[in-house]
């Protein structure tokens, strides 16, 4: 009997190098970096793209509105493009879209060349994030193995938004601003290369796209998402606004209707039949919500009043950072003998403590004294509530229902992301405009000719009067933001419950020695 006869042949889709979960685990935590980093990573680089590329000012804001957009709008087509054709050729193909995307736009020497690329980056990630998520049901075995990686993915979901800020800065200042797009090719190339050979495929769940599902919760989303966009930039009463709203009113009531007859629904509607899922997905909502304007406008304040440098502000998320690593420890530590309820009821409850507290920020505040104590309160109340929401999403869900699950959560997050930032600007930009015509007339008795003559070409008010109509804003933005986690609040204290079969599936055999629930 020869060699070739006593050789195991491989079996198709099996990873090339098997039996290195952690390798694993790095290839998918680097893919949700990637995709979550690219929606803060830019942020810091739009004045430079301004200038590099003659943006108008209100042009400006769709270099990441194109990206909030197509990523916002695709998720749960992708969770569900996993489930049906495989969760690592599915993953591998959007990081590929993601990076050509990405070098397309580095190369950009017109803006609607840049816009492009950046829509296509946001189908890749679209393609890309829910598949990652669901990849992890799939590599590891329910229980601590699985918590654990749940973990490691919740806590680069949630700090990649401060990691983003800082890289920006760095490669902003210190090569160009096209670096900020050019950093995902190295990257994105070598989880290509890597997911085959230490990333199983996932079993195939034959079944056709539900069409009409995907084309009305894409489109429902999309319009959804935009009219919260036009609404920051236009107002509420807006014609393109209140005609968003009303098509995703129409689309989405569309979508459930045929979804609710579907034979293989894109979203099986069953998912939200459970109350702890179902509150999962409104929780998360309400926190992103009020995760996407802390960032906003934090970096506003640090920038702008307290006259930090991209780099600087970067470094002084990275407090958030650290806190979030903590708590996601923690919680996923101790979550199978205590369940979600305590952790998401006490991380609501810190994330809207932090955000009260940066309600107080004036003028005259520091880093020290009005910044860092409640984002470090935040970011261990984010901590405790991601890996929990997480868990709890795909918690006991069927493995063919595992992408869109976690699209679903995906999804939540970013729409909540996108409400909650155009509702806090709008409030922002009311209080500002009160706050600048009490403003005005000390500026007009106070200026010397030159401030005057400025401020008739721009009508922008210098310092200091300039920074107290800024703080005022986000001060008023920030009220708005703990209501939003008042909502996450009230969801986890009333709608999420303790149950013995959630403890026994989030910690297997080790939650049957923890206390009953």
């Amino acid at each position: 009997m020869t060699s070739t006869q006593l050789a195991t042949p491989r079996i198709p889709g099996a990873a090339r190098r098997p039996g290195r979960p952690g390798v694993a685990l790095v290839v998918i935590a680097a893919c949700q970096l990637m995709v979550v980093l690219d929606a803060t990573i830019v942020n810091i680089a739009l004045p430079h793209i301004q200038t590099a590329l003659s943006f108008s000012t209100t042009d400006l804001s769709w270099v990441i509105s194109a990206y909030t957009l197509a990523f916002g709008g695709l998720l749960l087509l992708g969770g569900r493009a996993g489930d049906i054709m495989g969760r690592r050729r599915v993953f591998v193909a959007g990081i590929l879209l993601f990076t050509l995307a990405s070098l397309l736009g580095g190369f950009a020497q017109e803006p609607w060349q840049l816009l492009a690329a950046r829509a296509v980056q946001g189908i890749g990630g679209a393609i890309a994030s829910p598949t990652a998520l669901a990849l992890i049901t799939t590599t590891f075995a329910e229980g601590p193995d699985r918590n654990r990686a749940f973990g490691v993915f919740a806590a680069v979901s949630a700090g990649g938004g401060a990691i983003g800020l800082l890289a920006g800065g760095m490669l902003t200042e210190w090569l160009d601003w096209r670096w900020v797009l050019f950093v995902n090719v190295p990257i994105g190339v070598l989880i290509a290369v890597l997911a085959p050979l230490y990333i199983n495929e996932s079993e195939r769940h034959p079944g056709r796209f539900d069409a009409a599902g995907a084309l009305t919760s894409t489109g429902g989303m999309t319009v959804l998402v935009y009219g919260f966009i036009r609404a920051s930039e236009d107002g509420w009463r807006d014609s393109l606004t209140i005609g968003s709203f009303a098509a995703a009113v129409v689309l989405l009531g569309l979508f459930v209707l045929i979804e609710s007859r579907a034979a293989e629904p894109i979203i099986p509607l069953r998912m939200f039949a459970d109350r702890n899922r179902a509150g999962t997905y409104l929780i998360m909502l309400g926190l992103a919500a009020a995760m996407f304007g802390m960032f906003f406008f934090i970096v506003q304040f640090v920038q702008n009043v307290l006259g930090f440098s991209p780099i600087q502000s970067g470094v002084g998320f990275l407090p958030v950072t650290v806190a979030i690593i903590v708590a996601a420890g923690l919680s996923q530590r101790f979550l199978p003998r205590l369940g979600p309820k305590p952790f998401m009821v006490t991380g609501s409850a810190l994330t809207g403590t932090g955000l009260a507290w940066l309600t107080l920020i004036r003028t005259d505040s520091t880093y020290l004294s009005g910044v860092l104590g409640p984002m470090l309160l935040f970011g261990f109340g984010m901590g405790l509530n991601f890996v929990t929401l997480t868990l709890t999403a795909v918690s006991g869900v069927a493995p063919q229902e595992a992408g869109a699950a976690s699209g679903l959560l995906n999804a939540s997050q970013q729409v909540g992301g996108s409400l909650g930032l155009s509702i806090l600007v709008t409030v922002f930009g009311t209080a500002s405009r009160d706050e600048a015509a009490q403003q005005v007339p000390e500026f007009m008795a106070q200026a010397d000719p030159g401030q005057l003559a400025a401020f008739k070409q721009t009508g922008r008010l210098p310092d200091p009067w300039g920074d107290i109509v800024l703080t005022q804003g986000i001060s008023s933005a920030f009220a708005a933001a703990v209501a939003m986690a008042g909502l996450a609040l009230a969801t986890a204290l009333l709608v999420i419950r303790v149950r013995k079969s959630d403890l026994e599936a989030l910690g297997g055999a080790a939650a049957k020695a923890g206390p009953a629930a």
